[in-house]
């Protein structure tokens, strides 16, 4: 084993904030059951704001950000896992308080830890990371709730973000009649790619004044915008439909009314990646490797890039530049 290896650190004080690449050895990591050598990691709009002095996301420094890793179990204090067992691990403390996978190296809680299913490899589930895992969480809860393929259209806002993109894909894979809000005019042909049919602008999601109740366009949604978004997606969903909200890049405030949800019976569903339960999360990543997984997942990787590189993914995720999905190679 390597005695010393890389990682991305962080590290403010009163005068400074640095983000550097760090020489560091097994001791410096934080106490965890199961050592893993991570072979790919993710940019998620979370890591970008651990990576500028004010992002409010890391509670502690000096400090390795990364929620989501994917790699190999080099050594193990827990029998649930064994050396050599390719592993994930997303969400949870990782990346916020506990040293996450921008590192050659991450030493994790073993409750933490989901075993990579047939069907993926340890790249494939890093261009899904906890982005993908929102997706799909908030396609089954939208099954869940009685969405099919034939109820009708279903819109997904922020289609050219991570989550929204393999929202895209996924609920294309699973046959249904994609409509993909985006404020990029440029990413058309690449949202049509995915498995768009129909491509709207902001302004036709989300018109400034927005009505109580509008007319009935979506069976369902994926929203995760949230704001202003969220109250337009909802006077606009079909009677007894369902929208999962997952963000607040539009904002936390909401301006809708119950009408909605008393008039039309419309399914407000929370999705919440960080806590989901174990048994949960171990069923949305099997059909991330079966059902869910779209036929050409590497499509929606944008860019592949280093430790060294990665400041600059960085910034491009804070900026709202990026386009699907950006992995780290370690």
């Amino acid at each position: 084993m390597d005695k010393s290896f890389k990682a991305l650190m962080v590290n403010k004080t009163d005068e400074d904030f640095t983000v550097n690449i760090k020489d560091i050895t097994l001791d410096d990591l934080p106490k965890g059951d199961v050592l893993i050598k991570v072979a790919y990691s993710s940019v998620n709009y979370k890591d970008g704001l651990a990576s500028i002095p004010k992002g409010k996301i890391v509670r502690s420094y000096p400090f390795i950000p990364g929620i989501d890793l994917a790699g190999v179990v080099v050594d193990s204090q827990d029998p649930l896992f064994k050396k050599g067992d390719k592993v994930i691990a997303t969400s949870y403390e990782i990346g916020v308080s506990h040293y996450g996978g921008y590192s050659e190296y991450a030493r994790i809680p073993a409750e933490w830890i989901v075993p990579l299913p047939e069907g993926l490899s340890l790249k494939e589930a890093m261009i899904y990371g906890t982005a993908g895992f929102t997706a799909a969480l908030s396609v089954h809860r939208l099954e869940e709730n009685g969405l099919t393929p034939q109820k009708g259209k279903v819109l997904v806002t922020g289609a050219t973000g991570g989550v929204g993109s393999m929202a895209v894909s996924i609920l294309a894979k699973r046959g249904y009649d994609v409509v993909a809000s985006t404020g990029k005019n440029a990413e058309h042909s690449f949202l049509q790619e995915l498995g768009a049919k129909e491509i709207l602008t902001r302004d036709d999601v989300t018109e400034e004044k927005i009505k109580t109740l509008d007319k009935q366009l979506w069976a369902g949604a994926v929203d995760p915008v949230g704001g202003k978004t969220l109250a337009s997606i909802l006077s606009k969903t079909a009677y007894n439909g369902s929208v999962a909200v997952s963000g607040l890049t539009g904002g936390t405030d909401v301006p809708t009314t119950v009408f909605p949800f008393i008039l039309r019976g419309i399914n407000l569903l929370g999705i919440d990646s960080v806590y989901c339960p174990m048994e949960t999360r171990k069923t949305i990543w099997k059909r991330m490797a079966t059902d869910f997984k779209p036929n050409r997942l590497e499509m929606i990787v944008n860019k592949e890039v280093s430790l060294e590189e990665l400041p600059g993914s960085l910034s491009t995720i804070l900026q709202g530049e990026a386009r699907g999905r950006t992995i780290v190679k370690l």
